[in-house]
């Protein structure tokens, strides 16, 4: 497992969700507070996905932000999904 303090997965987190908004456009969720915490969930849901698919731990800190990236992704289709087409 990747060993970095809170403030890296901190960093983690917020480029995940930097990363994420540029690829799924959600108008609900703008923001710094917001983007950390899409790209922390996603890091949660991310690492879920890749430890019950047996893709093992990331390495290093751009495995850490793709794992994220990916679950930011999820994150934001789904929250996309629930507002509807009127917010995006």
């Amino acid at each position: 497992m990747l060993d970095m303090g809170l403030v890296g997965w901190l960093v983690v987190g917020l480029v995940s969700g930097w990363l994420s908004g540029k690829v799924v456009r959600v108008r609900a969720v703008q923001g710094c507070l917001p983007t950390l915490l899409i790209g922390v969930l996603g890091g949660v849901i991310g690492g879920y996905l890749a430890r019950e698919l047996h893709l093992g731990d990331p390495n290093g800190f751009l495995g850490a932000v793709l794992v994220a990236f990916v679950g930011a992704v999820i994150v934001r289709v789904i929250i996309g999904a629930v507002t509807g087409p009127d917010r995006a």
